[in-house]
């Protein structure tokens, strides 16, 4: 899959995300949760548990929020915040006053969806002669990135910085990281990281996330705390033909089957599971830590729900109904990019990540100007309110090399503080956008990117570190406040599970535990496997690992208390 070729800012990093957008910007909600004490002593060097409490507070940076640029919409309940104002290029304001490069050499090796552009392009020396480093990109395929990374860091010659996604933090990746990269702490730590200001800005729960076997070892793209998948719609269609927007699993059901009609080749939707999971009150997925939630005093994993047995049947019921278009009874490893045919109309509800609301509008509406799509709010499977669960703040972590020398420590820095300026600043645009007139013009007030800015700028420099979150589509300000609105209604029912925020190294021995369950979900939904197979599955988890991994978890929690109240 290639990221969508529409720009502009954008939430999240999460894996959806980033695929879904260019842009891949910032996000994340600013501190203030009760932290859990180490398993494990902060000074140990522990690979397994996690830093927390008083240690952590020991290690992360000081918080000094950015002033330089005032958001339209500020955030609110974990959203991203909002900025619907076009953009004055002449009057953009600096967020670093002078190159704190001191022209040394930095290797990166970072995941690339796409096409990587030859190293000394416009764009890369441009960015080069910002920041006062001469970085060398080792872009690699994001697609088979898991398989890279294991091989590099099994070897001695490991780039000065890697950039890891934390859905490619399976296996023995957490121990090498904390084995084979360096702690930034004495860089860092609490007043330090004043020396940068835009890394300083970054809010702590990122941070908090950014903590290694005690040390604070990553730098850190935040990710806004609230769900992020939304069942975009086709609010031309449904106007059109009266239909209204559902409030409960059964009224989602009924409309369904009033929109399909195979032999018009016409069908509801598409693949509902994650809206399913949400609907349902299910734990949050992703990271297997957020799988875990104390509930009446015992510690209990998602899988072990009923809600989560129910939200796989409710989907199921959704395929057998013949509501769902076909292409998507394919599955993952067959499965074709479905944007095509919503655009016709063939489906007119997709899950989807809310960056794909924005891009989705901005490719069509120049094709169709009629065309509209727009986001359901998520509603419980009730008809009531949801139960949502918070994602965590930080989701890609950029790290240096342990044999690093300081001068390339400061160089990484220097790097990081340009590319985590926050929207509206002169850093900014030149990291997401490139050079005027080279990469992209100004219409209408609305930086453009040309041919040569959507194959040079993008995947690279926002790799390694992000401002935190931020919405901005100036050419479509209604998208920008619908989307941050979305956010922030979404973030109104949502609550913090037990190790939210908090970096997780569970014992190797349990890291594979849990892998099947995806795949098991996706065949019990297409009607290949049954619901009683992922009871027998969950059974087999207890016994196998999942019992004891409880107990593990249920050590944090009785030695330190919850992460989040």
């Amino acid at each position: 899959m290639t990221p969508n070729a529409a720009s502009s800012a954008s939430t999240g990093t999460s894996r959806r995300s980033f695929l879904a957008s260019t842009a891949v910007a910032a996000a994340a909600v600013a501190g203030g949760m009760p932290l859990l004490s180490a398993c494990g002593s902060a000074d140990n060097g522990s690979r397994e548990g996690t830093t927390s409490g008083k240690n952590a507070k020991k290690i992360l940076p000081a918080y000094v929020a950015s002033s330089v640029v005032k958001p339209d919409i500020p955030s609110k309940n974990g959203s991203s915040m909002g900025f619907t104002a076009k953009l004055d290029v002449g009057t953009l304001k600096t967020s670093v006053p002078k190159k704190l490069g001191k022209g040394g050499k930095v290797t990166v090796m970072s995941p690339f969806w796409g096409s990587p552009p030859k190293q000394n392009n416009p764009y890369y020396t441009s960015m080069n002669d910002l920041i006062g480093v001469d970085i060398e990109w080792r872009n690699q395929d994001g697609n088979t990135y898991d398989q890279k990374l294991g091989a590099v860091l099994a070897s001695s010659d490991v780039p000065d910085v890697v950039v890891v996604p934390s859905w490619n933090m399976m296996g023995k990746i957490p121990s090498a990281i904390i084995s084979k990269f360096a702690d930034l702490g004495p860089y860092l730590s609490g007043d330090k990281a004043k020396e940068y200001p835009n890394l300083a800005a970054i809010p702590s729960d990122a941070w908090q996330r950014s903590i290694f076997g005690g040390k604070l070892m990553g730098l850190p793209q935040p990710a806004p705390s609230v769900q992020t998948i939304v069942p975009l719609y086709r609010q031309d269609v449904f106007d059109k033909e009266g239909y209204e927007i559902p409030r409960s699993a059964d009224e989602f059901m009924a409309l369904c089957k009033d929109i399909t009609n195979a032999r018009a080749k016409r069908w509801a939707c598409g693949d509902m599971k994650w809206t399913a999971m949400n609907t349902f009150g299910v734990l949050s997925g992703g990271e297997k830590p957020l799988w875990w939630n104390l509930v009446d005093g015992k510690l209990v994993n998602r899988i072990e729900t009923p809600e989560y047995l129910e939200a796989i049947e409710w989907t199921r019921k959704l395929f057998a109904a013949g509501v769902v278009h076909p292409d998507f009874k394919l599955g993952k490893s067959q499965a074709v990019d479905p944007a095509p045919k919503f655009a016709a109309g063939e489906f007119l509800i997709w899950n989807n990540n809310i960056v794909n609301w924005y891009g989705q509008q901005a490719v069509q509406a120049t094709q169709n100007p009629d065309f509209k799509v727009w986001g359901m709010d998520i509603w419980g499977h009730d008809g009531g309110d949801p139960v949502l669960y918070a994602q965590n703040p930080a989701g890609i972590f950029a790290f240096v090399n342990k044999r690093a020398s300081e001068s390339v420590v400061h160089d990484v820095l220097a790097i990081a503080n340009v590319t985590a300026a926050p929207y509206g600043t002169k850093e900014w645009m030149m990291t997401n956008y490139g050079v005027e007139g080279t990469h992209y013009t100004i219409k209408n007030g609305v930086p453009v990117k040309n041919d040569k800015g959507n194959n040079e700028v993008l995947n690279a420099y926002v790799m390694v570190a992000s401002p935190a979150a931020t919405t901005a589509h100036p050419d479509m300000p209604d998208y920008t406040r619908a989307m941050v609105e979305w956010e922030q209604r979404t973030g109104s029912h949502t609550k913090k599970s037990s190790f939210w925020g908090l970096q997780i190294t569970e014992p190797s021995r349990y890291t594979n535990l849990a892998n099947d369950f995806e795949q098991l979900e996706d065949d019990i939904i297409r009607g290949h496997k049954k619901i009683s197979d992922m009871q027998q599955a969950v059974s087999d988890w207890k016994s196998k690992g999942g019992d004891k991994l409880r107990d593990w978890y249920k050590k944090l929690l009785d030695e330190n208390g919850p992460a989040a109240s």
